[in-house]
Protein backbone atom coordinates (compact mmCIF):
# COMPACT_ATOMS: atom_id res chain seq x y z
CA UNK A 1 0.00 0.00 0.00
CA UNK A 2 1.26 3.60 -1.22
CA UNK A 3 2.47 5.71 1.82
CA UNK A 4 0.30 9.05 1.94
CA UNK A 5 1.68 12.44 2.90
CA UNK A 6 -1.23 14.39 4.82
CA UNK A 7 -1.39 18.08 5.48
CA UNK A 8 -4.03 19.41 8.02
CA UNK A 9 -5.36 23.15 8.29
CA UNK A 10 -7.91 24.81 9.54
CA UNK A 11 -10.47 25.62 6.10
CA UNK A 12 -11.22 29.15 5.33
CA UNK A 13 -13.89 30.87 2.82
CA UNK A 14 -10.87 30.13 0.04
CA UNK A 15 -11.35 26.05 0.68
CA UNK A 16 -15.41 26.41 0.71
CA UNK A 17 -15.81 24.18 -2.26
CA UNK A 18 -13.42 21.48 -1.08
CA UNK A 19 -15.30 21.55 2.19
CA UNK A 20 -18.48 21.58 0.50
CA UNK A 21 -17.54 18.72 -1.85
CA UNK A 22 -16.76 16.14 1.41
CA UNK A 23 -19.55 17.75 3.75
CA UNK A 24 -22.65 17.24 0.93
CA UNK A 25 -20.40 13.66 0.58
CA UNK A 26 -21.09 13.37 4.46
CA UNK A 27 -24.70 14.28 4.80
CA UNK A 28 -25.28 12.02 1.59
CA UNK A 29 -23.69 8.79 4.03
CA UNK A 30 -26.38 9.70 6.48
CA UNK A 31 -28.92 9.68 4.39
CA UNK A 32 -29.49 13.01 3.25
CA UNK A 33 -30.15 14.32 -0.18
CA UNK A 34 -27.23 15.77 -1.97
CA UNK A 35 -27.33 19.64 -1.82
CA UNK A 36 -23.86 21.09 -2.76
CA UNK A 37 -25.10 24.55 -2.85
CA UNK A 38 -26.83 24.06 0.41
CA UNK A 39 -23.52 23.13 1.57
CA UNK A 40 -21.59 25.99 0.45
CA UNK A 41 -24.34 28.59 1.90
CA UNK A 42 -24.44 26.51 5.62
CA UNK A 43 -20.40 26.16 5.44
CA UNK A 44 -19.68 30.00 4.49
CA UNK A 45 -22.17 31.14 7.22
CA UNK A 46 -20.87 28.35 10.09
CA UNK A 47 -16.63 29.87 9.24
CA UNK A 48 -18.03 33.62 8.01
CA UNK A 49 -19.67 33.69 11.51
CA UNK A 50 -17.02 32.01 13.48
CA UNK A 51 -19.75 29.78 14.90
CA UNK A 52 -17.31 26.62 14.06
CA UNK A 53 -14.16 25.31 13.22
CA UNK A 54 -14.12 23.02 10.22
CA UNK A 55 -10.87 20.96 9.56
CA UNK A 56 -9.52 19.66 6.75
CA UNK A 57 -7.02 17.14 5.97
CA UNK A 58 -5.36 16.88 2.19
CA UNK A 59 -3.48 14.26 0.25
CA UNK A 60 -0.10 16.25 -0.50
CA UNK A 61 0.36 13.59 -3.68
CA UNK A 62 -2.81 14.49 -5.21
CA UNK A 63 -3.80 17.45 -3.85
CA UNK A 64 -7.33 16.19 -3.43
CA UNK A 65 -9.39 16.32 0.20
CA UNK A 66 -9.28 13.05 2.23
CA UNK A 67 -11.09 13.94 4.74
CA UNK A 68 -12.80 16.49 7.58
CA UNK A 69 -13.77 17.11 10.34
CA UNK A 70 -15.93 20.14 12.19
CA UNK A 71 -16.53 21.56 15.54
CA UNK A 72 -18.99 23.74 17.51
CA UNK A 73 -18.02 25.44 20.65
CA UNK A 74 -20.28 25.19 24.08
CA UNK A 75 -19.96 25.11 27.59
CA UNK A 76 -19.90 23.64 30.97
CA UNK A 77 -21.52 25.07 33.32
CA UNK A 78 -20.62 23.10 36.32
CA UNK A 79 -16.85 22.91 35.33
CA UNK A 80 -16.98 26.85 34.01
CA UNK A 81 -15.27 25.59 30.95
CA UNK A 82 -15.43 25.30 27.48
CA UNK A 83 -16.79 22.67 25.63
CA UNK A 84 -16.19 21.54 21.95
CA UNK A 85 -18.35 19.14 20.39
CA UNK A 86 -17.02 17.40 17.38
CA UNK A 87 -20.29 17.08 15.72
CA UNK A 88 -18.81 16.10 11.91
CA UNK A 89 -16.02 13.74 10.67
CA UNK A 90 -16.18 12.48 6.99
CA UNK A 91 -12.86 10.67 5.27
CA UNK A 92 -13.39 9.52 1.71
CA UNK A 93 -13.58 5.89 1.74
CA UNK A 94 -10.07 4.95 -0.33
CA UNK A 95 -8.73 6.90 2.18
CA UNK A 96 -10.38 5.11 5.44
CA UNK A 97 -7.74 3.11 7.20
CA UNK A 98 -4.67 5.06 6.39
CA UNK A 99 -3.94 7.58 8.78
CA UNK A 100 -6.17 10.34 7.95
CA UNK A 101 -9.09 10.22 10.23
CA UNK A 102 -6.64 9.92 13.15
CA UNK A 103 -5.08 12.92 11.79
CA UNK A 104 -8.20 15.10 11.97
CA UNK A 105 -8.86 13.70 15.89
CA UNK A 106 -6.03 14.62 16.39
CA UNK A 107 -6.57 18.30 15.87
CA UNK A 108 -9.48 18.33 17.35
CA UNK A 109 -7.96 17.24 20.29
CA UNK A 110 -5.47 19.98 20.01
CA UNK A 111 -7.75 22.94 19.51
CA UNK A 112 -9.75 21.69 22.70
CA UNK A 113 -6.48 22.06 24.58
CA UNK A 114 -5.83 25.41 23.49
CA UNK A 115 -8.57 26.59 24.59
CA UNK A 116 -8.29 25.45 27.97
CA UNK A 117 -11.76 23.14 27.42
CA UNK A 118 -13.11 20.66 29.43
CA UNK A 119 -13.09 18.05 26.66
CA UNK A 120 -14.24 16.84 23.52
CA UNK A 121 -18.10 15.61 23.59
CA UNK A 122 -19.22 13.36 20.36
CA UNK A 123 -22.18 11.31 19.56
CA UNK A 124 -22.37 8.77 16.24
CA UNK A 125 -25.33 6.08 15.01
CA UNK A 126 -25.95 3.25 16.90
CA UNK A 127 -25.04 1.27 13.90
CA UNK A 128 -21.65 2.81 13.18
CA UNK A 129 -19.35 0.60 14.40
CA UNK A 130 -16.43 1.49 12.50
CA UNK A 131 -16.75 5.39 13.46
CA UNK A 132 -17.20 4.16 17.81
CA UNK A 133 -13.98 1.76 16.99
CA UNK A 134 -11.78 4.97 15.80
CA UNK A 135 -13.36 7.19 18.80
CA UNK A 136 -12.56 4.46 21.82
CA UNK A 137 -8.83 4.16 20.06
CA UNK A 138 -8.85 7.77 20.15
CA UNK A 139 -9.41 7.63 24.15
CA UNK A 140 -12.88 8.51 23.94
CA UNK A 141 -15.91 6.83 26.92
CA UNK A 142 -19.04 6.08 25.95
CA UNK A 143 -21.47 7.93 28.45
CA UNK A 144 -22.97 5.62 30.78
CA UNK A 145 -24.26 7.73 33.31
CA UNK A 146 -26.50 10.49 31.01
CA UNK A 147 -29.27 9.53 28.65
CA UNK A 148 -29.30 11.99 25.76
CA UNK A 149 -32.65 13.59 24.92
CA UNK A 150 -33.73 15.48 22.02
CA UNK A 151 -36.62 17.56 20.94
CA UNK A 152 -37.22 17.31 17.53
CA UNK A 153 -38.93 20.66 15.67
Amino acid sequence: MTVIRYTVRKADGQDIDQAAELFNAYRIFYGQEPDLEGAKVFLTERLSRNESVFYLVWDETSGRTAGFTQLYPTFSSVSMKPVWTLNDLYVREEYRGRGAVQLLMDEARRLASSTGAKGLQLSTAIDNKRAQAVYERSGYKRDEAFYTYSLML
